[in-house]
């Protein structure tokens, strides 16, 4: 069973940053998503296993940045320029196949997710 427990939410003024961590055992394709209050879960990026290949949504590209470091089995999510649109839990998502998707359903172990508040 993939353990994986994220750290790092909080509150934070428009402009600023967070830096998320995610514990995870176990080398897997990694992703980020975040759902907020009365949305839907949504794909926020991506890393491959070794951590040569990102994916980003439109919506944080330029702001965001993941990357992993495999020796402390961590994946971390760089959050900056916050807008209050970023304002949701996030969740930290492992996934057992070959490429990344951008898909729920494609990930097959969650974590139980951090709050990320940004305020006006």
């Amino acid at each position: 069973q993939v353990q994986l427990v994220e750290s790092g939410g909080g509150l934070v003024q428009v402009g600023g940053s967070l830096r998320l961590s995610c514990a995870a055992s176990g080398t897997y394709i990694m992703g980020w998503f975040r759902q907020a209050p009365g949305k839907e879960r949504e794909f926020v990026a991506g890393i491959g296993r070794s951590g040569e290949r990102t994916v980003y949504a439109d919506s944080v590209k330029g702001r965001f940045t993941i990357s992993r470091d495999n020796a402390k089995n961590t994946v971390l999510l760089q959050m900056n320029s916050l807008k209050p649109e970023d304002t949701a839990v996030y969740y930290c998502a492992a996934s057992v196949r070959a490429v990344i998707f951008r898909l729920v359903g494609a990930y097959d172990y969650w974590g139980q997710g951090t709050q990320v508040t940004v305020s006006t």
